[in-house]
């Protein structure tokens, strides 16, 4: 299945440059309007709404996965997941210098919910790993006993977080000290709030939603072959491109969401944001499956489990922040921000020698 003829490296470009900013846009109205949705509907920050986050904020790679997978490209489909993870951990840098007082993020937002969430994406890319071990044949009824695996962990992730987030055996329910004085969503509860005001009519909420999902799909469908044809031209692998350059139009939409809400005061829900889409990343996987035919992570490369481990490495990294509130700054990064950015240079750098 593909949607554009062979195309030169210009008209490629031109055409990945236009979808990425389709992508960012119709996110913005995928953010908004996720919230509206979900004070509508009466979901909230329950499980339902943040399933429903979720698969809005993915949904590029939702489409790329598709498109890669018909296609029979599983490897930038493992790529794009597994580098999307380690790439939108780097987003958290991005928005911690967009925090307007003198603290950085994680010491705004330091939460043992966060932490738990964090422990959730680890888990889950753990699970990657082990699936990687399986036979390459493990394939029954188009599905793979590590898809499987990998779907039900985030599932019961998705139960103990949302607990989490309703309270916690601990002093004022695991939030620490001086943090944001605000609960976390109250952005997106005066986005609601605002356009109940407005008179946005649940109608036009549902449509608009539709109608930026529907170009955030046909926009990733589209990065993904244009950017394809474009690393080819230029002779990039499939691997470094999906986990670099591919994995960053994708994290678009966070990025922006992420800056409205850390700009709202909001930081706990950014950064929650980040960790929640990552674990419900690799779960990708089983639809990867069930479209290819194909085990997917037994058939993973070595550079598919260096970015699984990248992903997991800078994950840890922010845990710790967030429980060790580094309360400098240094040229507007906490210093866990500026690890975090060190640490992803250098994996990008050792991703690039690998042996093909």
């Amino acid at each position: 299945m593909t949607l554009l003829p062979n195309l030169p490296l210009l008209g490629s470009i031109l055409v990945f440059l236009v979808c990425a900013a389709a992508i960012w846009v119709a996110g913005v109205f995928l953010s908004n309007y996720t919230d509206v949705l979900s004070d509508r509907l009466g979901l909230g920050s329950a499980l339902g709404g943040l399933v429903l986050l979720a698969i809005a904020t993915n949904l590029p790679e939702i489409a790329i996965t598709v498109t890669a997978a018909s296609n029979g490209q599983v490897d930038i489909a493992v790529s794009n997941i597994l580098g999307g993870i380690a790439l939108q951990t780097v987003v958290l840098v991005a928005l911690d210098a967009a925090v307007q007082v003198r603290r950085p993020l994680t010491y705004q937002a330091a939460s043992l919910t966060l932490v738990l969430e964090g422990a959730v994406v680890v888990a889950v890319l753990l699970a990657c790993v082990m699936g990687a071990q399986l036979p390459h044949d493990a394939v029954a009824f188009r599905l793979s006993p590590d898809v499987i695996g990998i779907a039900l962990l985030w599932g019961v992730g998705l139960l103990l977080t949302s607990r989490a987030a309703r309270s916690l055996p601990w002093h004022d329910s695991g939030n620490a000290p001086d943090s944001q004085p605000e609960p976390r969503g109250h952005s997106a509860k005066k986005r609601a709030d605002a356009a109940k005001d407005k008179g946005v009519s649940t109608a036009r909420a549902v449509t608009v939603f539709g109608v930026a999902a529907l170009v955030t799909l046909v926009g990733g469908a589209l990065l993904e072959e244009s950017g394809s044809q474009a690393a080819a031209h230029v002779g990039l692998s499939g691997v470094l491109f999906g986990a670099t350059v591919l994995a960053a139009a994708t994290a678009l939409p966070e990025l922006s969401t992420g800056i409205t809400a850390v700009r709202s005061g909001d930081y706990q829900l950014a950064f929650g944001d980040i960790f929640g889409g990552n674990a419900f990343l690799p779960v990708l996987f089983l639809l990867a499956t069930v479209i290819s035919g194909k085990a997917i992570l037994p058939n993973a490369h070595a550079s598919d489990l260096y970015l699984t481990a990248l992903g997991a490495l800078l994950t840890v990294i922010y845990m710790a922040g967030l429980l060790f509130r580094p309360a400098k700054q240094h040229a507007r990064l906490g210093v866990d921000s500026i690890v975090v950015l060190v640490v992803y240079a250098v994996g990008i750098v050792g991703l690039a020698t690998l042996p093909t």
